[in-house]
């Protein structure tokens, strides 16, 4: 019999032994009686400076079952069965979006029995590093190739961070499917799963080749310009290169950048809505200061990895709450550009597997909705791209050209004034040091820095002197929800299925995939058993 123990405390000194004996204790039964122990999660408790320690989640077998099992202690969960293969389809699915959702989507598919084709208008992995240390050495922007076009998505060169907010028996497939092809088992036990940045694109390419294998194709290079339609169903996808990919499924996987795809959604009057999501600026601290506030004083234990945060607040501006936090938080990480048009400036963060940079940042971001984009002349279902355009040009121009980003000390800018120039900070191609007032509106800067204060409250020692405000972040979700129904296709396009973070339905690495596999359920199901 299996059973799960959640939250076994264990110091930062102990071994195994000692975690197991506390496991037997917990069970009221000698450690010999426990057998084939496999730690299932381990996350810190930092929630007392100066006496961190590890919250280990264990799954054991037993001889026998518990006659009262304490109420922390439960049954394992039976084994997750593969899906049933289904009738093939008369023509094999596209997937437009080689990122998370499509590649697990693909995924979802091969195990049912249906190879599908994925098509990607950026590069595979080997082309597509030379294109980013391109940009990153020098700000020379491929507009098809670039941090957020190509093999894996904007995925690919993030690190990896596999936490997620959303509860599903997936999340658990995706991990593991991260931790095979990455080779890093270690991610199975973390609390915040961290592939990073050196791993997460090797772990893309084992996972490409695998559905390869199983006979999936990639069309690389290929930029969807329009879709066919037949009686209101989904007949073909258009490139630019003039060809037609015939078929009767489209999945739509085309991350938070597809602003192409998004514009021909409101030309053609198809479903497409403008929705919330958020921006601010990147904040750069020096990694040690915040190991100092989050673990107490003095030299981190070498036991405790980098520490991290994650800081919210709903400050009160004009009577109603507004949302700020932080977003994608990288301990011993680095800034790097993410623009996808000329004359467009954007950032956002990565960290590799050891995080091993002196630095720590993390985006300060600011919920923004369409009420804040018809406050500044946009409206209709494209007001937040366009907005979000008008921030990033302007970002841009004040950083001077080159993606060099527009930045300033965290404190001045709190105090509404330009203050020294910045001091050290990991973004390439470097930055210009600027008052960021310019930036936002009103109300957005406002609850930026109410937040701060806030976030200052709760971590002491956060604004300083030493931390540098880096512009801009403003692609933390998908201006736009290409809308689909309860069967997951567009009401109005018939076998197109919108689908992951660019289409609106998910945020971030884990919850994409998902988001993938559901359709490929969906699909499946439409099609029937084998």
């Amino acid at each position: 019999m299996r059973y799960r123990i959640q939250n076994l405390p264990q110091r930062l000194d102990e071994d195994q032994e000692s975690l197991l004996r506390r496991a037997a204790e917990r069970l009221s039964l000698s450690p010999s009686a426990l057998r084939d122990a496999v730690v299932l999660r381990r996350s810190l408790d930092a929630r007392k400076k100066g006496q961190v320690r590890w919250l280990v989640s264990l799954e054991v077998t037993l001889d026998g079952p518990l006659a009262s099992p304490p109420a922390d202690v439960l049954p394992a969960p039976a084994a997750v069965p593969p899906p049933l293969r289904v009738r093939p389809p008369a023509t094999r699915p596209l997937i437009l979006g080689a990122g998370p959702a499509g590649l697990f989507c693909a995924w979802g598919l091969m195990e049912r029995g249906v190879p599908s084709m994925v098509v990607d208008r950026g590069r595979t992995v080997g082309p597509r590093r030379r294109d980013v240390a391109a940009l990153m050495r020098d700000g020379t922007l491929d507009a098809e190739s670039n941090m957020n076009f190509g093999e894996g998505g904007a995925g690919a060169y993030t690190d990896g961070k596999l936490g997620t907010g959303i509860h599903h028996p997936a999340v658990r497939t995706v991990v593991e499917l991260f931790a095979r092809f990455g080779g890093v088992t270690r991610i199975l036990a973390e609390g915040k799963p961290h592939v990073g940045s050196d791993v997460l694109p090797s772990a893309i390419s084992a996972m490409v080749e695998e559905l390869t294998r199983g006979g999936c194709e990639f069309l690389w290079g290929a930029r969807a310009v329009d879709l066919e339609l037949r009686e209101g169903r989904f007949a073909g996808l258009r490139l630019a290169d003039g060809r037609t990919l015939d078929s009767d499924r489209l999945i739509l996987a085309p991350g938070n950048s597809a602003r192409e795809l998004f514009e021909l959604f409101a030309a053609r009057g198809w479903p497409i809505e403008a929705k919330p999501f958020a921006v601010g600026f990147r904040a750069e601290h020096p990694q040690q200061l915040i190991d100092s506030i989050q673990y107490g004083g003095g030299t981190r234990h070498p036991g405790l990895p980098p520490a991290d945060y994650k800081l919210a607040d709903n400050p009160k501006l004009g009577g109603a709450p507004r949302g700020v936090f932080s977003f994608c938080m990288c301990p011993g990480g680095v800034v790097v550009p993410t623009p996808t048009e000329p004359g467009m400036q954007c950032t956002n963060g990565m960290s590799n597997s050891h995080r091993s940079s002196p630095l720590a940042n993390a985006g300060i971001v600011v919920a923004v909705s369409p009420d804040d984009f018809a406050a500044e002349g946009f409206t209709g279902p494209l007001a937040g791209l366009e907005w979000q355009r008008t921030v990033e040009r302007a970002a841009y121009q004040l950083g001077r050209g080159g993606f060099r980003a527009p930045a300033q000390r965290l404190a001045a800018y709190l105090a509404g004034k330009q203050g020294a120039a910045p001091g050290r900070s990991s973004y390439r191609p470097g930055l210009t040091h600027v008052d960021l007032e310019p930036l936002y509106p009103p109300q957005v800067k406002a609850a930026l820095r109410a937040g701060l204060r806030a976030f200052d409250k709760r971590m002491r020692g956060f604004v300083t002197d030493e931390a540098v405000l880096i512009g801009v972040e403003t692609r933390t979700s998908s201006p736009c929800r290409l809308l689909r129904g309860a069967d997951l296709q567009s009401p109005a396009l018939r076998g197109v299925y919108p689908c992951g973070e660019g289409a609106g339905y998910a945020g971030g690495i884990v919850s994409s995939a998902v988001d993938g596999l559901k359709v490929a359920e969906a699909i499946g199901a439409e099609l029937g058993p084998a």
